[in-house]
């Protein structure tokens, strides 16, 4: 993985990194404050030799470097420990006297140093200064002749014993840095690695990559669109509103040579907007002057009807079923050139009824009285009706929802589609995290019209209506005339 794809997953995951760095600050914080102050009490020996005995001053340096490390061990040493325990009342044993000590030496010198750490005070340099006593007599006594002359070694004590007046640990700044440090590691860390691991949507280039088809929309995430998910009205200027007309525009030239009339749109799952889409989608058309006509095709859980406000209790399925004629229950909605065929009742086989003869037979007439028929169809992975009426449609538009659907699932939509020959449009990225710079562009463009130029466009849009209108009258004869 290269370092600009790391980047974006941490761009993209940065509350992981967030949250685990306050729980790093928070743990580090509780550690701190119920951790006990621990004291440092230090003792420095210098071991040295008479010039008697050593002639060579090198050869006597080495001699006093490898006594240091023997007194090092001495230091730590079972003896020396219990030893510090019997001759004085310090409330320790020797094990736990033996735990508080640590030594230390400089390279290349014969200095040695002697550390305890506790949580009393007091205690730690009452320990110290035992142990400097007894490790002083008990090298004197070790290094002494036979014949009670003093050995060739020295030792002496040339600083402490002395204990430091705060704690030193624990250390409140230390620990925060510490703490910061490693959340961001591991925060760093997580996201990559939940990045790595997503297989959900999470941009249109990915949406490309997995269809194989062209990206015919991005559909920005629109709050507003849960309560008004139609176009229309105050709706009709915002930002996802203009994406839907350059979905139109770009639908219409994908293939300018061979150009799909009877349009089905799809997606891999429910709830990814697909019946949205298609409602501003054929309303985006009748706005450009198409004769469109909406088709219900989603028998099992219809939405359009509710999203137009269009009765549905009779339409495609008394069609398909030869109760009703089409034109009888075909609807104009609004004042627009936009004609609405609900989904009727709930049959029992949905999927033989759109795979029937009758319904071939429907979109025949329906293409010869429209210049745009738009159907809205099932879900392709929970169903296989999606697939059922795409096949007798000119082309299939898949539409698919940014951090929800999996690629995974989105392929495996279009793999239902090319193994029956349908012909895929392209693909339409919904409900899209678009950067807020170009919707600050756009709310910026919109708003710098000029009084004169809206009520221009207010006038012109007046007028669309009026023609619209007549041609939906129009629209409405002739396909109950063909029908019948």
């Amino acid at each position: 993985m290269d370092l600009v794809r790391q980047l974006r997953l941490v761009r993209r995951n940065w509350w992981i990194i967030l949250v685990t760095l306050m729980v790093s600050l928070g743990v580090t914080a509780l550690v701190t404050v119920r951790a006990q102050p621990r004291y440092l009490a230090t003792v420095t020996f210098f071991v040295t030799t008479p010039s008697q005995g050593v002639t060579d001053a090198y050869q006597g340096s080495l001699f006093l470097q490898q006594r240091v490390k023997s007194y090092e061990e001495l230091l730590t040493s079972d003896r020396l420990a219990q030893s510090v325990v019997t001759d004085n009342q310090l409330g320790l044993t020797a094990e736990q006297v033996q735990r508080r000590i640590t030594t230390s030496t400089e390279t290349g010198t014969v200095l040695l140093q002697a550390s305890v750490t506790d949580t009393d005070q007091t205690r730690a340099l009452r320990v110290v200064e035992a142990l400097s006593a007894r490790f002083v007599e008990l090298v004197n006594k070790v290094e002494t002749r036979l014949d009670g002359t003093p050995g060739p070694i020295k030792i002496e004590v040339i600083g402490g014993p002395r204990v430091s007046p705060s704690p030193v640990s624990p250390q409140p700044v230390r620990n925060i840095l510490i703490g910061t440090l490693l959340g961001l590691l591991a925060g760093t860390g997580l996201a990559i690695l939940r990045g790595m691991t997503d297989v959900r949507l999470r941009d249109a280039a990915a949406l490309r990559r997995v269809t194989g088809s062209p990206l015919l929309g991005e559909i920005p995430l629109d709050p507003a669109a849960r309560t008004a998910p139609l176009i229309v009205g105050a709706a009709a200027t915002s930002a996802r509103a203009e994406a839907v007309r350059k979905l139109r525009t770009n639908l219409r030239f994908v293939d300018a040579h061979e150009p799909a009339r009877v349009i089905a749109v799809t997606s891999a799952l429910q709830g990814e907007g697909k019946s949205t889409l298609s409602c501003n989608l054929a309303i985006a058309l009748a706005e450009a002057g198409w004769r469109v006509l909406l088709v219900d095709a989603d028998l099992r859980r219809s939405k359009v009807g509710d999203y137009l406000g269009v009765d549905s209790a009779v339409g495609l399925t008394d069609v398909l079923l030869g109760d009703v004629h089409v034109g009888d229950v075909v609807q104009r909605w609004g004042d627009k050139s936009l004609l609405v065929l609900p989904s009727g009742a709930t049959p029992p086989n949905p999927s033989e009824l759109l795979g029937s003869k009758a319904m071939a037979d429907l979109l025949l007439t329906l293409r010869e009285s429209a210049d745009i028929v738009i159907i809205d169809t099932a879900p392709l992975l929970a169903v296989t009706d999606g697939v059922v009426v795409a096949v007798q449609a000119d082309g299939a538009l898949l539409i698919s929802q940014q951090g929800r659907t999996a690629r995974p699932q989105v392929a495996a939509a279009a793999r239902a589609l090319d193994a029956v020959s349908v012909r895929l449009l392209g693909c339409v990225l919904n409900m899209a995290r678009t950067p807020k710079s170009e919707a600050y562009q756009y709310e910026a463009y919109r708003l710098a019209a000029t009084p004169p130029a809206a009520a221009s466009r207010a006038a012109a849009g007046r007028h669309a209506e009026r023609v619209g209108a007549n041609d939906a009258v129009e629209h409405v004869e002739e396909l109950s005339r063909l029908s019948r």
